[in-house]
């Protein structure tokens, strides 16, 4: 495993992070503190969650991944070890200001966050998407509040269009407060155009580590859904996967993959990953695991990049307008 650094920071993270929407929700404890002893096994670093992980799922009130990584930690006693990431925003508690980035909103879920994950610090502390009705300048404040007071080391943002995110730099700019350092963004080698099209280069220009989730399409770029054979779960994920990726576009970024992937002696998936390390700009993409085995795949990538004319092949058929 590689390690890079956090955007324009001295922040060093594996050039993995593994995410954690799938713990207490589609992976029990016992699975996840065994997925994330393989994942530091394999010299990975950056871990990644979110107050709301997996409030939507029956019975759980959200917190439960935090809940899980910090018992990890403190059986582990790997806290100083890892490079903890979590999110605040969504739903947390009824009520008007049960969510959102007003000041009153952050300062408790960060509390909230710091209580669940057992620890007195977070690492990178990220605004998990954006507040219409909360001006910047009070979300940025109440971030530089944490920062100073030593609850948290990093800030960054994710689901930001362009506009919101040099916005926000530039108001930290302007009244020299804690700026985003990163961002999380939805972005794989089959949806390109909602990253490169504004905030690619915004991020390479500020120096914004950039650590997009859905790195594999929802399963779509492992390969497990072709032209012959697409057999659908009943389920909203998948009706997501069948109106973005199930076409003509689609299946052919699947046929080069596999040309690059045997070439290479790798798996579709890991060649997708590898499409996403091979830029400069990316920081970590985020990968997630209900197992061992599933999160093996994805450590196949580590360290793989792919040549000029690799990236060409699979940037000319995954093309956008």
């Amino acid at each position: 495993m590689e390690y890079r650094k956090l955007g324009r920071t001295g922040l060093k993270v594996s050039e993995l992070c593994l995410g954690t929407m799938q713990f207490g929700w589609s992976a029990d404890e016992a699975t996840s503190f065994a997925v994330m002893d393989a994942f530091v096994s394999a010299g990975g670093n950056f871990i990644d969650t979110a107050d709301v992980y997996s409030r939507w799922a029956a019975g759980n009130p959200g917190g439960v991944s935090e809940q899980i990584i910090g018992r990890w930690m403190k059986a582990r006693g790997n806290r100083g070890a890892i490079v903890l990431a979590t999110k605040a925003r969504g739903r947390m508690w009824d009520g008007p200001n049960g969510e959102g980035l007003s000041r009153l909103h952050l300062i408790r879920a960060c509390e909230d966050s710091l209580r669940r994950l057992d620890t007195d610090t977070i690492d990178l502390y990220q605004t998990h998407f954006f507040d219409a009705e909360t001006p910047i300048d009070e979300t940025l404040r109440a971030l530089d509040d944490v920062v100073r007071a030593g609850k948290v080391r990093y800030v960054g943002c994710s689901n930001y269009p362009a506009w919101r995110l040099a916005k926000a730099l530039w108001a930290s700019d302007r009244l020299s407060l804690a700026r985003y350092d990163s961002l999380q963004p939805h972005y794989n080698l089959a949806n390109r155009a909602e990253f490169e099209r504004e905030l690619k280069p915004l991020c390479e220009e500020e120096g914004v580590g950039v650590i997009p989730y859905s790195p594999l399409a929802g399963g779509f770029l492992t390969g497990k859904y072709r032209r012959e054979r697409v057999s659908l779960p009943a389920s909203t994920r998948a009706e997501g996967i069948e109106k973005r990726y199930l076409n003509d576009r689609g299946f052919a970024i699947l046929d080069k993959l596999d040309e690059v992937a045997r070439t290479r002696s790798l798996t579709v998936g890991q060649t997708a990953l590898a499409w996403l390390l091979t830029q400069p700009v990316i920081t970590a993409p985020i990968v997630g695991a209900n197992s061992v085995e599933q999160l093996a795949e994805s450590l196949g990538a580590a360290g793989v990049r792919l040549s000029a004319e690799e990236m060409d092949t699979l940037n000319t058929v995954s093309a956008w307008e």
